[in-house]
């Protein structure tokens, strides 16, 4: 409560009735470092999206529905927990004429008018300084950047290029500011060793239309020798970017609102003719080339192996050992470390058993750790960074769970995950029509998720991506080469979680359309199964999937394990 009190003093002092603090810092990472993490130190919610509005006499966290329960847990005897878009800001400050206070570098103009529009407030940016005790900063390290080979990356530098400033002289532009570290990193074929759960490189770049660019990032913490062979690169220190931005004058400049600090917006606008533009990049990223694709399935061969070996481990050893959920996820983690090609995680692994399965995004803690126990079900999500590739998978097995309501769900959340796998993707199917068929059996008893039902994946980078996504609002066409996540799921406060997520490519179909392929290999627990529920075709396609899936692994395994992914791969 002594942070919170801090802030309610800051607020006095400078005369206003609110403060908002954000989930993200001043890079707008998905991931933020500990030593960054605003919401955290001030809340104790550890979700990776949500933001806090601190007024005198109250304090609001809002969160989307797949962190309702879990922002209950770790911030509701200190704030009030909202669900958004069920309720904005707008609801609770109806009617309230207040001053609310922002950090203008962690956040950006659309997203706040997108919260506040439509509320009588009045937005005040502030000089945070260290209002949200920073100090304990943990010590810098010397971060390794290395480009990507051009049999890794699949285009180089210079192609890329090339579309940048074809975009900028086609639109009469003079510079393309580019705010998202994932779009640098992609644009230069760079990843760094920064990051816990993504290989970006934290920078932004500036590509003028005569081809120059600029990266900025923190130079004095980095490497250059790889950035000896740059062309037409020029590196500066991200603690220069102000003056540089400065002394821009009477260009035409193009910038993502979504991505760009109102801070570095306000510095180019005051001599500059500013034009809004989704950075074309998200697009040209999203559609995988082939020597993306070929390597993602190398990563996608090498996960699936180290995933069902350790779901094999699992059903053997849950009953003769005493196996906790952290225990569990370390376990995968040193099956993933077997291969020399793995990085790192992707994301935090989600290891879940019985009612802790039925938080969303949960993570296992020393307060929360469950042992894996018999009659329950075991959901596990997570995720590795190959150095080709990314991955994403959920399996939810049954721990001799013989519930009859759990297999129907079960089975119903399996119809779902096939009619996405199966959906026949049309010149303009967008994603939001996908997600409806994903949810439809769920429905036809009443039942749904909080969650979109997909979203893009990127290569060796963030394992969530845009612009396009399986969920509903989506408009974004599916275009070849996008790699989604196919994740239907249901959860049961305080009984259970379901989710079943593979990672598809959309492809060319023998009939020139679109069709979703399954990247992800790891057998669909059969035990919970009911057979009777599914029809032919669904049945077809799941003995197809597991076919594929032992002729794939199977030379990976030892004998006693092979013989098991044979029976779990065999016809229902």
């Amino acid at each position: 409560m002594e942070k919170i009190k801090k802030i309610k003093n800051f607020i006095n002092l400078k005369n206003l009735d609110g403060y908002i603090i954000p989930k993200n810092d001043d890079f707008f990472s998905e991931y933020v470092p500990n030593h960054k993490d605003r919401l955290k130190k001030i809340s104790g919610f550890t979700g990776s999206y949500g933001f806090a509005l601190i007024l005198k006499k109250e304090n609001y966290l809002f969160v989307d529905g797949r962190y309702t329960l879990q922002a209950n847990k770790e911030a509701g005897q200190k704030f009030k927990i909202i669900t958004i878009p069920k309720k904005k800001p707008e609801h609770i400050l109806k009617g309230k004429n207040l001053k609310i206070g922002y950090n203008p570098q962690v956040h950006t103009e659309e997203n706040l008018k997108r919260l506040f529009l439509r509320t009588k407030c009045k937005l005040f940016e502030v000089k945070e300084g260290n209002l949200i005790n920073q100090n304990n900063f943990t010590k810098k390290k010397i971060i390794k950047v290395f480009k990507l080979k051009d049999n890794e990356a699949g285009e180089s530098i210079k192609s890329k290029l090339k579309k940048i400033v074809y975009n900028l002289n086609k639109q009469k532009l003079d510079l393309q500011f580019i705010t998202s570290s994932e779009n640098a990193s992609w644009l230069l074929n760079i990843r760094s060793d920064e990051n816990q759960y993504t290989p970006i490189v934290k920078s932004r770049v500036i590509v003028e239309k005569n081809g120059k660019i600029f990266l900025f990032l923190d130079s004095n913490n980095i490497k250059h020798k790889l950035f000896k062979n740059f062309e037409n690169v020029k590196i500066i220190d991200v603690k220069f970017i102000k003056l540089f931005l400065s002394r821009i004058k009477s260009k035409k400049i193009c910038i993502d609102k979504n991505t760009c600090s109102i801070y570095l917006k306000n510095i180019l606008e005051k001599n500059n003719k500013i034009i809004y533009s989704v950075d074309p990049i998200y697009l040209l990223k999203s559609k995988k080339n082939q020597i993306e694709i070929n390597n993602i399935k190398k990563a996608h061969l090498l996960d699936g192996v180290a995933v069902t070996r350790f779901l094999i481990w699992i059903k053997n050893n849950f009953e003769k050992k005493r196996i906790s959920e952290i225990n569990a996820q370390n376990k995968l983690l040193k099956f993933r470390k077997e291969f020399k090609k793995f990085v790192s995680l992707s994301f935090p692994t989600i290891s879940g058993t019985g009612a802790n399965a039925a938080v969303i995004h949960y993570r296992a803690s020393p307060q929360t750790n469950k042992i894996l126990k018999k009659g329950e079900l075991y959901l596990v999500d997570s995720g590795g960074q190959y150095k080709f590739g990314t991955t994403d998978v959920t399996r939810t097995i049954s721990l001799k769970n013989y519930d009859d309501r759990i297999k129907e769900i079960y089975t119903r959340v399996l119809k779902g995950h096939i009619a996405v796998a199966n959906f026949k993707i049309k010149k303009n199917t967008t994603g939001s029509q996908i997600d409806l068929a994903a949810r439809n059996f769920l429905k036809q008893k009443n039942l749904n998720y909080n969650h979109g039902t997909g979203h893009g994946v990127g290569y060796f980078a963030n394992v969530h991506e845009g612009p396009q996504a399986i969920s509903i609002g989506n408009k974004v066409k599916l275009l070849k080469g996008m790699v989604l996540s196919n994740e239907p799921g249901y959860y049961e406060k305080d009984k259970f979680g379901i989710r079943i997520e593979n990672l598809i490519i959309l492809n060319k179909s023998s009939k020139k359309n679109l069709k979703f392929e399954n990247l992800t290999l790891v057998p669909i627990d059969k035990n919970l199964i009911i057979k009777e529920l599914m029809s032919m075709d669904e049945i077809k396609w799941l003995n197809n999937y597991h076919k594929t899936v032992f002729f794939k692994l199977n030379k990976f395994m030892n004998y006693k394990e092979r013989s098991i992914l044979k029976d779990q791969c065999s016809n229902i």
